[in-house]
């Protein structure tokens, strides 16, 4: 009986992997019969015959003020430097310092091996705002992080979006129990790199008219558009307007141009209110890429407040920053098609502003930096 079983099971399996196989091959041939692909797939080069000007390396040494490297007490800092010195890169703002033991291993690895290169910011925990010491141990963290080098604040967009406190509520950017951070930062003059919200795509439908639609197929957790367990994108961001406004006194650097690089008349707005903020073009290029004409007036008039960022590390990006930036190239790819399918055209920026974004804004805020890194 068991034998018998067992045969019926083999063949259901093998009937099953046969059913797959031809299912598998038919598919196929009906997708190349028909020419058929997915956007994924489908990478056509352009016959259109334009410059094509492969920058390795910026035009003058700038600071990266949007960084992260998540092994920095490991890390080989003899391999890093000499990769950003390929890039021209003079400074790198690493801004996953964390605290604790994990920040004091960071800083002694820098201190040893590349004390003129690196900058750290301090993370804090929100999620424990509900203990009774929350306050007096976070401005602890902070002021001792700063005493040890620390020379800035980074809030992570989980604040006002995920974290929770210990009854399960939602802890909103600007409450109120957040403040004295805040004003401690202004006070020790560190500047807060704060990431709030996502790109607001990521709160609309996920039809055909979605321009974030690969992306939010390929990473699915990306998704923010269920009420029920996120606010929407306009709670969150006149949350973190709330406490630049509440704050005069502490500078802030809006990440990711606020999210709304796509938006620059709002953007214009948004700084002609807020003196006290800054912002960096770190994982938006791609939206000054698509609207070379705006974007550089944008950047000429705003010199003064914008910084250079990368976000995620990798060598061979920064060279898309560099030709967008720097030249006046047409119709050339972006590095990864999920953040932009379109094409980039270069800004050609004068010096007046590639010295502002690439160092000089950074330097303002951080006047510690070694100046001769810079020549």
């Amino acid at each position: 009986m068991i034998w018998i079983t067992l045969k019926n099971l083999i063949k259901t399996v093998l009937f099953i992997l046969i059913v797959t196989a031809i299912t598998y091959f038919s598919v196929s041939y009906i997708q190349i019969k028909h020419n058929l692909m997915d956007i994924e797939d489908y990478s056509p080069i352009s016959t259109l015959n334009v410059n094509e000007t492969l920058l390795k390396k910026s035009k003058y040494p700038f600071i990266d003020v949007h960084n992260h490297q998540f092994d920095m007490p490991i890390k080989n800092l003899d391999d890093l430097v000499s990769e950003m010195d390929g890039l021209n890169m003079a400074f790198m703002v690493n801004l996953s310092g964390f605290r604790g033991l994990y920040l004091e291993k960071s800083l002694k690895n820098i201190n040893e091996f590349a004390p003129t290169r690196f900058g750290l910011f301090v993370n804090i925990d929100f999620e424990k705002i509900d203990e009774s010491d929350f306050q007096s141990n976070t401005t602890k963290i902070i002021q001792d992080a700063v005493n040890a080098g620390v020379i800035g604040l980074k809030v992570y967009k989980s604040l006002g979006l995920t974290d929770m406190d210990s009854s399960g509520n939602r802890i909103k950017v600007n409450d109120p129990r957040l403040d004295p951070i805040w004003s401690l930062c202004g006070k020790l003059n560190i500047p807060v790199l704060i990431h709030s919200g996502e790109p607001e795509a990521f709160w609309l439908d996920k039809d055909k008219y979605n321009e974030r639609w690969l992306e939010l197929r390929q990473k699915p957790s990306r998704y923010r558009g269920d009420s029920s367990k996120y606010p929407s994108f306009e709670t969150i961001i006149s949350e973190q307007h709330d406490i630049f406004r509440k704050h005069p006194g502490t500078t802030f650097i809006n990440a990711h141009m606020g999210w709304m690089a796509n938006d620059l008349d709002a953007l214009s707005d948004h700084l002609d209110k807020y003196k006290n903020v800054m912002t960096e073009i770190g994982a938006v290029l791609a939206e000054l890429g698509r609207q070379p004409k705006r974007a550089r007036n944008f950047l000429i008039k705003y010199k003064n407040r914008i910084l250079f960022g990368k976000d995620s590390y990798n060598v061979s990006e920064y060279y898309t920053y560099f030709r967008v930036l720097e030249t006046d190239d047409e119709y050339f790819d972006y590095y990864r098609k999920r953040h932009a399918h379109w094409k980039m055209y270069g800004l050609s920026l004068p010096d007046s502003v590639l010295k502002p974004l690439y160092f000089e804004n950074a330097l303002k805020l951080f006047p510690n930096i070694d100046k001769n890194l810079l020549k």
